[in-house]
Order: structure tokens, then sequence, then C-alpha cells
């Protein structure tokens, strides 16, 4: 289900994409997904309402009017949130902006690359890693960083498909692994 889904959002993100393109608005419009995205991902009140069976559709549609304009005022944003509701895909928004985020970046000849380590980063470090990813992409890297202590050390570098797993968690199942075998 899940590369169904994929698919369906990617084909909603490139239908928003280019009415943003030719209107010269795709980057406000990205930005107003994502908002819209992170506020129904940030409330379990209203995933509940707006997947609830036993509201009514009108009611679901006069909760999201009331909200949208608030984080995403494009009326074709709020057009395309409502279009999500009516035909039950209002739960793929998340993988829509997603969708819709790579379509942009496509666009300006860039890429995003999330930094995952055990502790907190130096921004010459992370700024080191960047500039390497950058070489080995050949395109500009947004990077994102998240932590995770059970690497217990070094990172792991994910850039689209390619990931680059440099921790000491990696290394230590590899020894493992060996040794075992």
């Amino acid at each position: 289900m899940a590369v169904l889904g994929g698919s369906i959002a990617r084909r909603y993100a490139k239908a928003l994409f280019g009415l943003g393109v030719s209107e010269g608005s795709y980057d406000r419009f990205g930005q107003e997904l994502d908002a819209l995205a992170r506020m129904y991902e940030g409330s379990a009140d209203l995933r509940l309402a707006l997947e609830n069976p036993v509201i009514k559709p009108s009611e679901k549609l006069a909760i999201l009017r009331a909200i949208v304009p608030r984080v995403a005022p494009s009326p074709l944003v709020q057009r395309f949130a409502w279009l999500l509701l009516e035909r039950g895909r209002i739960t793929l928004l998340r993988a829509i902006a997603r969708a819709y985020r790579e379509l942009a970046d496509a666009r300006a000849g860039q890429v995003r690359a999330t930094i995952t380590t055990a502790a907190p980063l130096a921004s010459g470090d992370l700024d080191r890693i960047r500039r390497a990813l950058e070489k080995r992409t050949g395109q500009r890297v947004i990077v994102e960083t998240a932590l995770d202590p059970e690497l217990i050390g070094g990172i792991v570098a994910r850039v689209g498909d390619l990931v680059l797993d440099g921790s000491v968690r990696a290394q230590l199942e590899e020894m493992r692994r060996r040794l075992l075998n």
C-alpha cells in the first residue's frame, strides 16, 4: 500500500507543482503545503476529525475551511486541501508535501541530505560534510540534521536513495557479522 500511496501522492504533488510553476508561485505553494502538512501531522484532534467516518463530509469541510487559510493563504492551495479531503486523500498530505519538495528541489538543481549523528555537530564539521556531499552528487545540498544516540558515534548521511553509513554502530555490526562467519 505504501508504494501505491507514494504513487498517488506524487501525482497530486505534480498537479499542484505544475500549477505553481505556471503561476510562478511554486516556492510559495510548497511552503504553504509544508505548513499545512505540519499542522495536520501535529494535531491528533484534527486528524481524528478529518479521518472519522462518522463525521459528515460537510462538517469536515467546514473544519478545514476554518483552519487552512491560517497556514495556506493561497486560494489554489486551499482548494487543493479541500480536494484532498473530498477525495479521501487527506491522509496523504505529508507524502504529497514531501513529493512536492522533491519536485521543487529538482527544479532548483538541489537535493536534501539528512545527516544523523549521535551528538550535535559543530557548524564547521557540518559545512565540510555538506561540501563533500555536493562534490559527490554534483548538486547543491541542503542539509537537515537529526540525532540518534544509538549510532554511538560517526555519521549516517542520506541523500535520496544514497546512504553513507559511517556510524560506530554499523562498524560494530560489520565486525560482529565477520566474526560469526
